[in-house]
């Protein structure tokens, strides 16, 4: 069985070698499950005082067979990172089930369950190790903006609860065996920024780290975050931290997110990821990008050298990640640039000052 170590070397050398491929979507494949109020409490949550379906988190504790199944669809599809069950589980956001002392346990749960079905695909191809990114979402709050437009300085959330609650929910998943932590879906720059803070406060106390990847979501085809930061300016906001990676997934279809990827490749000397949603949702909330759509355009941005890293998020299926894989297979990664030396700096826009 190999280590964290040696999945980790494995990581750092592929990279170099090829695109490296994540998962697609967690809820979209749970919805095919049509799942009803009864599985999401099974027996152990059978009194539960309120109503828990959707809280897609739960289920790594009350239906682990069918997450894992998921999981090992994806690793079939071709996928080389998971990413665990686990969007939802901070304090923070399971508040709205009013199961916040569950969530440090949906973590270490969750981490098991990927890291159980990446093992077993490892023994299957033993010269290709499977890993696990723990996913820390975004929570529901944010730290930057009013929820009361009739207060604009009013929030709803502080720094500090967001710290705490990240630092959590980070511990539980290398406990249950990530090997990456991934902050993803990022829409606030401000609750990243304690998510990454949280991140490092654990490494510094545990005494050991392991790769952080960074992917912030942009809400329209303004390129701006919701917090208001452009693709640039986000990255020279988090760039401090020497992430694995960069990049940006959800909100957006490969088409209206391929000129974003482009401006991070120009700028970011780390790895940039991408998982672009299947499209915008439509009017009745699905997706229509296929997986051959998607196939095709992932590999131009591939061909045009814009990306390390790829996969899906909202409306994509092992079906998509397959003919993705497919697609950038044999097509070398994104090289790295060497930047000039300049102060980066950040608001709503970048601000670079040379030497």
């Amino acid at each position: 069985m190999t280590t964290r170590e040696d999945r980790l070397a494995y990581l750092e050398a592929e990279s170099k070698k090829r695109i490296i491929i994540l998962d697609g979507a967690m809820g979209t494949m749970i919805q095919r499950y049509g799942l009803v109020e009864a599985d999401y409490r099974g027996d152990r949550f059978a009194d539960w005082k309120q109503d828990v379906k959707g809280n897609n988190d739960l289920l790594s504790l009350t239906k682990p067979e069918v997450i894992k199944e998921i999981h090992t669809q994806y690793l079939e599809a071709g996928a080389d990172i998971l990413g665990t069950n686990t969007f939802s589980s901070t304090t923070i956001a399971q508040a709205d089930y009013a199961m916040e002392d569950l969530a440090y346990e949906m973590n270490v749960e969750s981490a098991k369950i990927a890291r159980e079905a990446a093992d077993e695909m490892t023994l299957k191809t033993p010269d290709r190790p499977r890993l696990v990114a723990g996913a820390m979402g975004p929570t529901n709050r944010t730290c930057s903006i009013s929820p009361d437009v009739n207060d604009p300085g009013y929030r709803n959330v502080t720094f500090d609860a967001l710290r705490v609650a990240y630092k959590s929910a980070a511990k539980g998943l290398l406990e249950g065996g990530a090997d990456v932590l991934i902050v993803e879906t990022i829409f606030d720059t401000l609750n990243a920024k304690a998510a990454l803070f949280a991140i490092e406060e654990l490494f510094d106390e545990q005494g050991w780290k392991v790769p952080v990847m960074i992917s912030g979501t942009l809400t329209d085809a303004s390129g701006r975050t919701l917090s208001g930061q452009t693709a640039e300016a986000f990255w020279n906001s988090v760039r401090h931290v020497n992430p694995f990676s960069v990049g940006l997934n959800c909100a957006l279809g490969a088409d209206l997110m391929r000129p974003h990827i482009a401006d991070l490749s120009h700028i970011a000397n780390v790895r940039v990821s991408t998982y672009p949603n299947a499209g915008l949702p439509n009017e009745m909330g699905g997706y229509d990008e296929t997986p051959e759509d998607m196939g095709k355009a992932l590999r131009e941005w591939a061909e045009s050298g814009l990306i390390n890293i790829v996969g899906g998020c909202c409306g994509t299926s092992p079906d998509h990640i397959k003919i993705i894989a497919d697609a950038v297979a044999g097509i070398a990664p994104r090289k790295l640039p060497e930047l000039e030396t300049k102060m980066r700096l950040s608001g709503l826009e970048p601000f670079n000052i040379a030497s």
